[in-house]
């Protein structure tokens, strides 16, 4: 499908989605739970709903109603072959967790998923005690537990993710563990899992972010676990205000754990007007200038990172290029190629990328079927001098399913 996005004013007041990443968290803790959890407010984007589709076949109840869950793992597995989909997060947090069963599980999915490498997975379980093969170090997965628990060494410098799942996964083990992590990244995300984790009544012991020692034989205890506003989405949202509107978003939690949190630190470095409160953002249209930003913790920020960046005056300087592999897309070159059609330099140096801002042109855009490259495109197509027509637009699905129907409702011509 293709969307056109038309130049536009951005006005009015907008629900943030809800975030994926605690959904798919929740969802996990409360299948390893024999109580019941209520999960209000969850994600109903395609990542979640692999996550929701994997607990169901791990033996999860599940009772969907009107912006909650119920669930309630029963261990009693259904099925044995386990789609992803095209989930990062899905497949490195519940490949542990599958390892908990004394079955021969295959982890699989499509999409971007398959040119993602999985060895760290692997040789992670390896070390545990489980069986884990993969297919030259990408998907299916074969894995047959029970993970012991014991000593594991992990590298972080790839993706948090899999640290995530082994913390989710080991307090259900036989034996205590400890995990000991090299170079880890994005330390945000171990906080949202450790704060889930303490939601379910599972205590893990951190030290530094490089040691985590877990005493084995705890138990998840279901809860009402009430999902946030994800700054990831809502991150393109205020951008759209800064560059061409003046919104006020709801659901996004000063408080947050989750790092893309940070895109207030760029919005303000750039120099967009915010009010920011407890229940609400307000943003406007603003004057912007050039700004420098590490997005080494927050990597998903780049797309509406280099969107704000294409509407500021001078080189903007955005740091972490090397977190970008491995995403849907090859999203650096993406970024470089698809804003170069709308007449905006993007120029990859090294771990660095610097950003011209400028006149922003109509073109013809391909997503690479990367929902952010689809969304960074709409937001700044509200300024261009034409329309910008978007290839494969449908892929926001993954991550924001309702993305243009929320712009329509902001006052974009879609």
């Amino acid at each position: 499908m293709n969307q056109t996005i038309v130049p536009s004013y951005v006005k009015g007041d907008i629900e943030a989605p809800s975030s994926k990443s605690m959904t798919q968290r929740a969802i996990a803790a409360a299948l390893l739970s024999d109580t019941e959890t209520t999960i209000l407010n969850p994600s109903g984007c395609d990542d979640s709903k692999a996550a929701l589709g994997i607990a169901a076949n791990l033996g999860a109840e599940i009772q969907t109603g009107l912006k909650k869950l119920k669930m309630r793992g029963t261990g009693k597995l259904k099925e044995k072959k386990l789609s992803c989909g095209e989930s990062g997060l899905a497949i490195r947090m519940f490949s542990p967790i599958a390892a908990l069963l004394p079955y021969e599980i295959i982890m699989t999915g499509f999409g971007s998923l398959k040119k993602r490498p999985m060895s760290m997975i692997e040789d992670a379980l390896l070390q545990l005690g489980a069986e884990c093969d993969s297919a030259g170090g990408y998907i299916p997965l074969k894995i047959k537990g029970p993970v012991r628990g014991g000593k594991c060494t992990v590298d972080g410098s790839v993706s948090s993710q899999l640290l995530t799942g082994l913390l989710m996964a080991l307090p259900l083990a036989s034996e205590d563990s400890e995990i000991t992590v090299k170079n880890l990244k994005s330390k945000p995300y171990i906080d949202m899992t450790l704060y889930v984790l303490d939601k379910f009544g599972i205590k893990v012991q951190n030290t530094n972010y490089k040691l985590f020692n877990i005493r084995g034989n705890q138990k998840y205890h279901g809860v009402s676990f009430e999902v946030e506003g994800d700054w990831s989405g809502g991150a393109f949202l205020l951008v759209a205000g800064a560059v061409n509107g003046e919104l006020k978003i709801h659901g996004l939690r000063p408080d947050s754990r989750q790092s893309d949190k940070a895109i207030l630190t760029a919005l303000d470095s750039a120099g967009a007007r915010m009010r920011i409160k407890e229940d609400s953002i307000g943003i406007s249209k603003s004057e912007l200038h050039s700004y420098k930003f590490d997005a080494s913790e927050s990597p998903d920020l780049f797309p509406p990172l280099v969107a704000l960046a294409a509407y500021c005056k001078g080189i903007s300087v955005i740091k972490g290029v090397s977190r970008l592999i491995h995403k849907e897309s090859d999203r650096a070159n993406a970024l470089r190629e698809e804003f170069g059609k709308m007449n905006i330099s993007v120029e990859l140096r090294g771990d660095t990328m610097l950003v011209t801002g400028g006149e922003v042109r109509g073109a013809r855009i391909d997503s690479h079927n990367d929902h952010r490259i689809a969304m960074a495109a709409a937001v700044a197509a509200l300024r261009a001098s034409d329309n910008v027509i978007i290839k494969d637009s449908d892929c926001v699905a993954k991550s924001y399913p309702a993305f243009f129907n929320d712009l329509k409702q902001i006052g974009v011509k879609v």
